[in-house]
């Protein structure tokens, strides 16, 4: 994730603790509105909880979900949308699709095969009951955007709403009652009992570090932090960590964790973000600028598992990045070297060599020592031959088409616009449809972008 929350990551923060309080549903009837065909109570009849999520909120919130369906002792079945087709569909039953929007009002990367699907394929789907809660930002103008085509479209082909569609702006709260509450209707709940949530814990800023003086940009910092009053906890590389600023205590923001816990303490890459009228952004204006080290921050550790390694930890690995988004992807690299794999290709860009290297000398240091086997960089002021990673990336198109088919994934991080959504379109056209749609499926194309 780069790390700053930009307005588009608001979607992301921090609602786990607020989600689901109180929410274990006990099985009973039907809500008005399903099928009374399958509103049956029949007690074997199965849920499927399914998830379109770029950042992890929309997927830990379908997790939950599941948990506490499956503590009811009902059977489910949690995933991706990408992973629903058509047949699937056309069979019938309860789907509760938890849905957060991408960019400006596109599906995230593991609900965009899924609705692609969903707009070709015209086949009645009357034995499906379904409801939606859709995550988003009302700040931008196609709020919750997918969320409302894929209601609209579900509809068109005749399946059936339990509720209507509950828009969720940021963290908001009476947003998640109304979900939880509906919830609970549906299932014909009148106890509830609940679920453990992960606090926010104080931690200690131990060290600030301005990493680009003199930049064309805003400033960049490397900022180090201690867990006080409790163990080092775990985390894994890719994860995210939550920051309450004291000006927005009930917004938190997200920021991609540079270290591993191995490596004695947390560290995060922030860019001193800018209003349109020159003020510093309010996290990141706090975090850069007025937190002294040795103060204290609310921050607690959220799962990122669409950016997580997974199955990807030991095959050749692709790192493309901006900006802090090296943050997100210094991570993979670092855990991979310490376990000895050395297939590791970086292609990272900024705006000036001299000033916007951040981490030169770990970096180099990796390639000399041959365990990161490629280093790409580019600088787009500084005049040379390719101002973007997109363009490098295209350049090497034939050896990143030889990383792939050795079994390479790939892994993005930093801004959507400009990087994110040019390097899309370079790996669309270097490996061809059928090529992408391979890499996406097999769970090798991973992107964390904000």
């Amino acid at each position: 994730m780069g790390v700053t929350l930009e307005p588009a990551r608001w979607l992301a923060a921090g609602f786990l603790s607020l989600a689901y309080i109180g929410l274990c549903l006990w099985y009973g009837r039907r809500a008005a509105g399903c099928s009374s065909t399958q509103a049956a109570a029949a007690e074997g009849q199965s849920w499927t909880v399914a998830y379109a999520s770029q950042t992890g909120t929309a997927e830990a919130l379908a997790r939950q979900t599941a948990q506490a369906l499956q503590r009811a002792s009902l059977t489910v079945r949690c995933c991706p949308l990408n992973e629903l087709n058509g047949q699937q569909l056309a069979a019938g039953g309860r789907f509760l699709l938890v849905v957060s929007t991408a960019g400006q009002g596109e599906a995230p990367d593991n609900g965009a095969g899924f609705a692609e699907m969903l707009e070709a394929d015209d086949h009645a789907l009357s034995g499906v009951d379904f409801a939606v809660l859709a995550l988003g930002d009302r700040d931008y103008p196609d709020f919750c955007g997918f969320g409302r085509r894929l209601e609209a479209r579900l509809v068109a082909r005749g399946a059936r709403r339990c509720f209507e569609r509950i828009d969720m702006h940021r963290a908001e709260p009476e947003a998640l009652a109304n979900w939880q509450g509906r919830l609970a209707q549906l299932a014909g709940a009148d106890e509830f009992a609940d679920l453990p949530d992960d606090q926010f814990s104080p931690w200690r800023l131990v060290e600030r570090r301005h990493l680009n003086p003199g930049s064309p940009g805003d400033g960049v910092y490397l900022l180090s932090f201690e867990a006080i009053r409790q163990a080092l906890p775990r985390w894994e590389s890719g994860d995210l960590a939550q920051i309450l600023a004291p000006a927005e205590p009930g917004c938190p923001r997200n920021y991609s964790i540079a270290s591993l816990p191995d490596e004695g303490g947390l560290q995060l890459l922030v860019r001193l973000r800018r209003n349109n009228d020159g003020t510093p952004g309010i996290a990141s204006g706090w975090l850069t600028q007025d937190l002294a080290p040795g103060e204290e921050v609310a921050l607690r550790l959220r799962p990122h598992y669409p950016f997580r390694l997974n199955g990807n930890h030991a095959g050749p690995l692709i790192c493309i990045g901006s900006g802090v988004g090296l943050a997100g992807l210094r991570g993979h690299l670092a855990g991979r070297i310490a376990a000895g794999v050395k297939e590791n290709w970086l292609l990272f860009g900024e705006r000036s060599r001299a000033h916007d290297f951040y981490q030169q000398g770990e970096l180099e240091r990796w390639l000399a020592a041959g365990q990161l086997d490629r280093l790409d960089t580019v600088f787009s002021r500084d005049g040379e031959a390719f101002r973007y990673v997109q363009e490098c990336l295209v350049a090497h198109a034939e050896l990143f088409r030889s990383w792939v088919a050795r079994g390479a994934a790939v892994y993005v991080c930093g801004s959507r616009a400009g990087m994110g959504d040019g390097v899309d379109r370079a790996i669309r056209e270097i490996l061809g449809a059928d090529g992408y749609q391979c890499l996406v499926r097999g769970g090798r194309y991973c992107r964390d972008l904000f």
